[in-house]
């Protein structure tokens, strides 16, 4: 691969700027300095900028994380923080988010840059499942788990939710299992019953379940990235 290629993408800019840092001979190959970007750079070569090892990115990258309240999943966003101030990990603004959380919404969210990874999670056809923290406004009554089961119609939409699962843990809390994606569902299906959700935390995606501290993140396994390829 040329050079300046391998600069422009690791380091997320145009050829024109790497041309002129390696005018200015931040770049070295193998311990030398290369100031032509037409240099063809093989696999086993070490490509340092301005003293820092570029580590090649070679394989798709998949993340757990768990966010917090007060950022976006957007890689970019004038008015609020984005969830990649929290990954440490060359060329993040490659990843994307699997399936979004609202501002004020908390938990799992799935980082990739495997489009076709994220997809399966967030197509209505693949049915992946998700788990909710629910802390609600009113109390909460027996009869909503067969109308959580049997489908709610929400405000300017044609057609019921998916059957939902409903776990009541106490008046206020409850744990939600929806298998679609629709916006603001769950928040939604609470508003149709009378109900206001004043907290929400996803906890589960599919089979993987969130197991690291507030603001931070972790690879996933081979065994979780591949519950999602069946």
């Amino acid at each position: 691969m040329r050079l300046d290629k391998f600069l422009a993408h690791h380091l997320g800019i145009s050829r024109t700027i790497v041309n002129k840092e390696l005018k200015a001979k931040k770049v070295t190959v193998d311990g030398e300095i290369i100031k032509s970007g037409a240099y063809q750079l093989s696999p086993e070569q070490l490509v340092e900028y301005d003293g820092y090892e570029i580590i090649p990115i070679t394989q798709n990258r998949y993340f757990m994380l768990n966010k917090p309240q007060g950022y976006v999943c957007s890689t970019d966003d004038p008015d609020h923080p984005t969830i990649l101030y929290f990954i440490d990990e060359p060329m993040s603004e490659k990843l994307h988010a699997a399936g979004r959380l609202d501002l004020d919404t908390t938990g799992l969210v799935l980082l990739t840059d495997d489009g076709q990874w994220s997809h399966r999670i967030t197509s209505p056809k693949h049915h992946c499942e998700k788990v909710y923290q629910v802390t609600v406004e009113h109390p909460l009554t027996d009869n909503l788990i067969e109308i959580f089961h049997n489908g709610i119609q929400l405000k300017s939409e044609k057609t019921l939710t998916k059957p939902a699962k409903l776990t009541i843990i106490d008046e206020y809390h409850a744990e939600l299992t929806i298998s679609e994606g629709r916006y603001h569902q769950v928040k939604r299906m609470f508003a149709a019953v009378n109900n206001h959700v004043t907290a929400l935390h996803r906890k589960q995606i599919g089979n993987i379940i969130l197991d690291v501290p507030e603001g931070e993140y972790r690879p996933l396994t081979e065994d979780e990235i591949k519950s999602f390829c069946k």
